[in-house]
């Protein structure tokens, strides 16, 4: 379907978001036209400004509109913990939890020697240089379950053994409120090999 030229770059720039295909990239850009003049000025500015507002921790490269980000800069927190993640998306989920009270460490990836990522790729050497302070007693691997998290997970650990310091992993099993029924057969040997005593 052709269409008029400034729709047309509309949708064109809306399909180069992740996860937005075609008929999702159409259906936004004419639910952006029925919008209001002033929604659609404040929602482009909302996008210049967190463009121009928003950096990477200079301690654990999270997202931050300060530098360091409210996390690293908050006496609060535990120093002798650090959870690390693989995005900073990931910082958000744990934070969810209202449990995790350390530091956080965003790698920005995962090692993936198919894709050309190694350790030089993400930020592995920086999480080295935090722990030469000596306060961090323990790192949570909090990294995703699939082929790459793990790999990232068992390389930093093999690194940091030598440090002394501890190296857990967080665990993975079913979801609160899953069916056994519908598990895969690794989530639910994962959840086997991380049962606790009650």
């Amino acid at each position: 379907m052709q269409y008029i030229a400034p729709l047309a770059k509309l949708v064109e720039q809306l399909r180069a978001l992740p996860g937005i295909g075609p008929k999702s990239a159409t259906r936004l850009a004419y639910y952006v036209l029925e919008m209001d003049h002033d929604k659609v000025k404040a929602l482009t500015q909302a996008i210049v400004d967190a463009k121009a507002k928003i950096s990477y921790c200079e301690v654990c490269f999270n997202l931050t509109d300060s530098n360091p980000c409210r996390i690293c800069a908050s006496q609060d927190r535990d120093t002798s913990i650090i959870c690390v993640v693989e995005e900073p998306r990931d910082v958000a989920a744990m934070e969810r939890t209202r449990d995790f009270k350390g530091k956080y460490h965003v790698l920005h990836g995962s090692l993936s020697p198919l894709e050309g990522v190694g350790p030089e790729e993400i930020r592995i050497k920086e999480l080295l240089s935090r722990l030469y302070s000596g306060d961090v007693k323990e790192i949570i691997m909090a990294t995703n379950p699939d082929v790459e998290g793990e790999a990232t997970a068992m390389y930093v650990a093999k690194l940091l053994k030598p440090l002394g310091v501890k190296v857990t992993r967080i665990a993975h099993g079913l979801p609160v409120g899953g069916d056994l029924e519908y598990a895969d057969e690794v989530t639910l040997s994962k959840a086997l090999e991380n049962r606790r005593e009650m």
